[in-house]
């Protein structure tokens, strides 16, 4: 009887775990890193903390709930694909009803949130955002356009924005910046995983750039955006809201950047377009981790 009992402790704790994977724990704590940013870089001093914390919670309970209504929905095509076969909505483990429930628990949670305790429009802002990517995105862009990251890639960039309009209960034009700022870097960021994961997306019939227009011109796509994202990271420092610590530190994260997209597009190679990618994550996190340094540093361009 007590082995039975373990068994099933153990069985409802790797259940529990594999519903929290379909939160995507990691692309949410990226997304409420990116959120943070925004708080604080809204404010001249540290943010209180009875508005940071339930906006934080808020804002990260409703990506969860955005990604469990992604893997729902794709579960089909998830099953298809090597890299996402193993979600417990692929493999079936899961139910379509009780990811659905847990889904609008976590949205429902956050939305309660961010409408009580911080501001009206941050949760009307972040449920758009949810349903931009949950549905629109899902259903709508990425099984019908090759362009479905670039069309779509607003919901992505949204967390910034969230964060300071949480803070300041207003869209700004620094926030908006900030937005730019991921939009820029998406495709480059995404388009790096399809060329190296071609091959999951070609099981799932999806048409991601490399298959639809090819390596070649994948690789030409990526080099573009990052000079053009180079150039919209150093749009803080030319708008005067950025000094010198971060302009050093984005003209560094911008030139590795350069180095891997010249490099991918002169000479592919599918291990190098997985360390573009890998960089890309450290890129984005160094760079809001620099414009924050600056920040609180106030070292104003002269």
């Amino acid at each position: 009887m007590a082995l039975s009992a373990s068994v099933r402790l153990q069985a409802g704790y790797e259940h529990a775990l594999a519903m929290l994977q379909l939160a995507k724990p990691r692309v949410v704590a990226l997304i409420v890193f990116c959120a943070v940013i925004g708080m604080l870089l809204s404010q001249p001093a540290l943010p209180a903390l009875r508005r940071l914390l339930p906006a934080t919670l808020g804002i990260a309970l409703m990506a969860g709930a955005a990604a469990m209504l992604n893997c729902l929905l794709e579960h089909a095509l998830d099953a298809r694909m090597q890299r996402t076969a193993w979600r417990a909505t692929a493999r079936g483990s899961a139910g379509r009803g009780e990811t659905l429930l847990l889904a609008v628990l976590l949205g429902g949670s956050g939305m309660l949130l961010l409408w009580g305790w911080v501001n009206a429009l941050t949760a009307w802002l972040t449920l758009a955002t949810l349903l931009a990517y949950a549905l629109v995105y899902t259903l709508l862009l990425k099984p019908y356009t090759p362009q479905n990251i670039v069309i779509g890639g607003i919901s992505g960039a949204m967390p910034p924005l969230l964060g300071w309009t949480a803070m300041t209960g207003q869209v700004s034009p620094h926030a908006l910046l900030l937005l730019l700022i991921i939009y820029t870097w998406t495709p480059p960021h995404f388009w790096a995983l399809a060329l190296y994961r071609r091959a999951d997306y070609a099981r799932a019939g999806l048409p991601m750039l490399p298959l639809t227009h090819g390596q070649g011109f994948t690789t030409l796509s990526i080099l573009l955006y990052t000079l053009l994202l180079t150039a919209v990271t150093l749009l803080p420092v030319a708008l005067g809201v950025a000094g010198w610590l971060y302009l050093l530190a984005a003209l560094a994260l911008d030139g590795r950047f350069l180095f891997l997209a010249v490099q991918l597009h002169r000479q592919y190679a599918d291990a190098l377009a997985r360390r573009t990618f890998s960089w890309s994550i450290w890129y984005l996190t160094w760079l809001f981790a620099a414009m924050l340094s600056d920040h609180y540093c106030l070292l104003p361009v002269s």
